[in-house]
């Protein structure tokens, strides 16, 4: 009888790790959006069973069996795929103690790994997963090197198993940010960022490894996939001209998977970045310069992008630019169409600007898009998804429907309708 607690404990933990089972069922008479550049289709049905979509479109037959869920005046969507965030990085933003974006006191950089610290069960998560994000890109913070570090491809589910692609990418940040971490320009950042490319190299067994290697040896070995064009390299630039210094790299190191991260003043080299089919995860907004190297900053930046043959994502999700804003800047990029002069996306590419072009830059071609053997990551949303006024109502991953509380929502409800003379009761964890 003494271990019957300890029994019951082990239990319930391996209840909160398992993933729960994927469920069949089919969402009739919605508008639907398939997040592959295309318009939405009214009056679509949509069929997921076994965790992947098997049909969707006008006319699509229910199979017997499977749970209807009725969509007439609703939108559905492929879940939100958030291109580079901190989600599952920190507990609260403002406690250091809680947070592992960077690591300032190092003494490694692009060995760094932030795939075992991703914590599933953190607020940000479940509040972005609330406002339809399924999939994210998850980078660490660049700390005392150029070289952040690796980050990985995570989903929302609320199980604990968020990993799904650890190692998917390395980080490193050149321009005025490089510059100042290498030394206080520039110059010194290539001259940094081309020496460790070379030690990789070397340490892969082209030359030997030298004695007067500047790299610790687990950084050069984390380097080594990018050499070798296995894992791809996001750049942080925003300047044309660091845009296209990044992009002559290959004429020296050619097997360089690159990926453009910002690229404010993308639109000035546009036609250049699409020769080269180089990607970019941009900012979708970003008409302000902060900085000097952002000074043709626009709002047409994505839109004249896109129009070059770019391929564009909107991400960058980070400190106060959470993902479940990712509609939102979506939607502005739709209403910029409408203004003389300036240079948006239509709906469809739009929203493949959150969904299925990032996944793609991720690797994961098959998220972020609802077609026959997609992920079965779905949003069924009150209206349209990238009006201020509309809100996800159920949000599956892998099938499986997903809790939207977090702590936001049960303070919500706490203090709805507070009672004179005393407080709703509080919260359970």
């Amino acid at each position: 009888m003494t271990r019957l607690p300890a029994l019951l404990a082990a239990a319930a933990a391996l209840a909160l790790s398992a993933p729960a089972a994927a469920q069949d069922f089919a969402i009739t008479h919605a508008t639907v959006a398939l997040g592959d550049g295309s318009e939405p289709i009214d009056d679509a049905t949509l069929v997921v069973r076994g965790g992947k979509v098997v049909a969707v479109g006008k006319g699509i037959a229910v199979p017997q069996g499977v749970e209807q869920i009725d969509g007439t005046g609703k939108w559905v969507t492929p879940g939100l795929f958030s291109a580079l965030t901190d989600l599952g990085l920190y507990d609260v933003d403002a406690v250091e103690q809680s947070r592992d974006v960077s690591a300032d006191k190092a003494i490694f950089s692009a060995a760094l790994d932030i795939s075992p610290v991703v914590n599933p069960l953190a607020q940000n998560i479940k509040v972005s997963r609330a406002g339809g994000v399924t999939r994210a890109s998850v980078f660490p913070r660049s700390g005392n090197a150029i070289f952040a570090g690796q980050g990985a491809v995570i989903d929302l589910g609320s199980d604990s198993e968020a990993l799904v692609k650890p190692r998917a990418f390395q980080y490193v940040e050149l321009g005025e940010g490089g510059g100042a971490l290498a030394g206080g320009s520039r110059t010194a950042a290539y001259v940094t960022f081309r020496n460790a490319l070379a030690e990789a190299q070397d340490l892969a067994g082209r030359n030997g490894r030298n004695d007067d290697a500047l790299l610790n040896r687990p950084d050069a070995a984390a380097l080594i996939p990018v050499v070798e064009g296995r894992q791809p390299l996001y750049v942080h630039v925003e300047r044309a001209a660091d845009i296209l210094a990044v992009l002559k790299l290959r004429q020296d190191f050619p097997k360089l998977d690159l990926v453009l991260a910002g690229a404010s003043e993308g639109w000035m080299v546009a036609k250049e970045i699409a020769a080269a089919k180089v990607p970019v995860i941009a900012n979708a907004l970003n008409d302000l310069p902060a900085q000097f190297e952002q000074l043709a900053a626009t709002q047409s930046n994505v839109g004249r992008m896109h129009a070059a043959g770019v391929k564009v994502a909107i991400g960058r999700f980070f400190d106060m630019n959470q993902p479940r804003y990712a509609p939102q800047q979506a939607g502005n990029l739709v209403a910029l169409t409408k203004l003389p002069g300036a240079s948006g996306l239509s709906w469809g590419a739009a929203f493949a600007a959150i969904s299925s072009v990032p996944a793609e830059i991720s690797g994961m071609p098959g998220m972020g898009v609802l077609k026959a053997g997609a992920t079965g990551d779905v949003v069924i949303w009150n209206g349209d998804p990238l009006e201020l006024s509309s809100a996800p109502m159920r949000v599956f991953v892998d099938g499986v429907e997903q809790p939207l509380e977090s702590h936001q929502t049960k303070l919500r409800d706490r203090y709805r309708t507070p009672q004179e003379g005393a407080l709703p009761k509080a919260y359970e964890w």
